[in-house]
């Protein structure tokens, strides 16, 4: 069950897309991430979609960030793992240079870009508060490939001593602890003052909405898939109209009417695959 607005925290999709679209926010949080210094950064694009095609699975981005040094970086948050978190990176990439080249860049202006994932729990199962990918030669690590492509993982439950103290008191406020420093502090102020704000409300609560649409409509397909699949195994069975209409009532709580209607719209592909055998 998705949480109700009041009790969203960083670690939270939604929030940490509202408060990260903030470059008062994003900036300090790239800088701690990467341990340089941004000059100057574009406005975040939060929750953005790279569509290329009709027919090519759409992308959402958390957060997309372009500095004044030609670099991008698209931050995501993670708290489950479903063991695609690697081929997402992949994914992502891609779609993100695409985009890029569908402006009408040359790719030899790719940008330099960052696939950052914050996670709140250990993909690799090392300790690790943060693990840094990027292209190499296999026979000779010290070789990379040069193509600027660079993945984040982190994880808000490392043990690693491998990170900056700033950086730590991130990663343990968005795990749950408290604030305890400056910037932790004034994030914890920032969700404060989201959560008592009616648009981002109204905006949380139409995009539950709109997720549970989706969700209740993939329901309704697999339902008639599966009722499909009933009246044509029904009829390859040599079960008569009746006796098919009847399963359907009974398993999917239909109507004699729906069930009729469904009869009607499915048994042909049921008929044609008898005719095919004889």
């Amino acid at each position: 069950m998705e949480k109700a607005f009041e009790e969203l925290q960083l670690k939270d999709d939604f929030m940490f897309s509202v408060v990260m679209r903030n470059p008062k926010f994003c900036k300090p949080f790239l800088e701690r991430v990467l341990g340089i210094k941004i000059s100057r950064m574009e406005y975040p694009r939060p929750q953005d979609t790279i569509d290329l095609s009709a027919d090519a699975k759409s992308v959402r981005l958390d957060i997309y960030v372009e500095d004044d040094s030609n670099s991008v970086y698209n931050i995501e948050m993670q708290t489950t793992e479903k063991g695609n978190l690697p081929k997402r990176t992949r994914y992502y990439q891609g779609m993100i240079d695409l985009g890029i080249l569908e402006k009408g860049e040359n790719y030899k202006n790719l940008k330099r870009s960052f696939i950052i994932f914050v996670c709140t729990f250990d993909l690799f199962g090392v300790g690790r508060h943060i693990y840094t990918f990027e292209n190499r030669c296999v026979q000779d690590l010290g070789l990379s490939l040069g193509d600027d492509a660079i993945k984040i993982i982190l994880n808000t439950k490392g043990t690693v001593d491998d990170i900056s103290p700033e950086m730590k008191r991130v990663l343990d406020f968005i795990d749950g602890k408290e604030a305890s420093d400056d910037y932790t502090r004034a994030l914890e102020a920032e969700i404060a003052s989201v959560r008592k704000n009616e648009k981002w409300r109204l905006d949380y609560m139409t995009l539950q909405m709109k997720y549970q649409e989706k969700y209740e409509q993939g329901i309704e397909q697999g339902i008639e898939r599966g009722i499909r699949v009933m009246i044509i195994d029904g009829i390859e069975d040599g079960l008569d109209r009746d006796k098919i209409k009847s399963k359907l009532i009974r398993h999917f709580s239909l109507t004699p009417q729906k069930a009729e209607e469904y009869y009607n719209k499915y048994s042909v592909e049921g008929l044609e695959g008898d005719l095919q055998t004889v």
